[in-house]
């Protein structure tokens, strides 16, 4: 199988490539200049596998939520690829993509982007052992003090929204981390990783099917209503 995947709702901008058993990655800190990275970094990736393109036969995308700039951008490229190539589209949670950033033991994961506007993307899973992650609720938007978390007797925490709310986060947990990283941002190598397992149990989509998730309804505040809600 080859799949390349491309993860852009934050911070990072990373593209991974999956090549038969082999996966290779690119990721860059690269605020406001995912657009011009993207591409030359997918085209690195296939340069090093020796392969085209063509070879190609599934795009695979972390769908967000996120920055709504970044979200839209990996969306539309992979969408754009996709049709001109004649390729299915894989969408995988970039929550989900984050958690698997978490250390890999039977503990709970919370994985927690910073959403700006004094508020957190969240959702918690756990390892099912093969690779994957079974989810322990729902995605959602909130402020980080009305976060509720199901019950768990160990958690790990990854994502940038720890990094802003730790204190806050602190008071919402059951227990003291296991560990806890507020650096970690979703990665390409784990959208790939997510998205061999939903290709192969057939939940591709063609690509007008491939659409983002914002959470968020209101995807900027004026000036004015940020004021307010500090």
């Amino acid at each position: 199988m080859n799949l390349l995947a491309i993860e852009t709702a934050t911070e990072a901008c990373s593209v991974a490539l999956v090549h038969g058993e082999t996966v290779i990655a690119r990721t860059e800190l690269a605020p406001r200049r995912h657009a011009e990275r993207v591409l030359p970094m997918a085209d690195e990736l296939l340069a090093e596998a020796g392969i085209s393109k063509h070879a190609l036969d599934v795009i695979a995308v972390g769908r967000g939520p996120g920055a709504f700039t970044g979200v839209r951008l990996a969306v539309s490229l992979a969408q754009g690829m996709a049709m001109a190539l004649d390729l299915p589209v894989v969408t995988i949670s970039s929550l989900a993509a984050l958690a698997l950033e978490a250390p890999e033991d039977d503990a709970a994961i919370l994985a927690v982007i910073d959403a700006r506007m004094g508020e957190i993307y969240a959702a918690c899973y756990r390892r099912d052992g093969n690779g994957g992650l079974l989810a322990l609720d729902e995605e959602r938007v909130c402020k980080a003090d009305t976060l509720v978390l199901p019950q768990a007797a160990a958690w790990h925490v990854v994502g940038t929204g720890w990094a802003t709310y730790e204190d806050t986060l602190r008071g919402r947990l059951d227990s003291v981390p296991r560990s806890a990283n507020g650096a970690c941002f979703p990665q390409a190598r784990h959208v790939a990783t997510l998205a061999v397992s939903e290709f192969k149990a057939g939940r591709a989509h063609a690509p007008e099917l491939a659409l983002p998730v914002y959470l968020r309804d209101n995807v900027a505040l004026t000036l004015a209503e940020q004021g307010r809600g500090a």
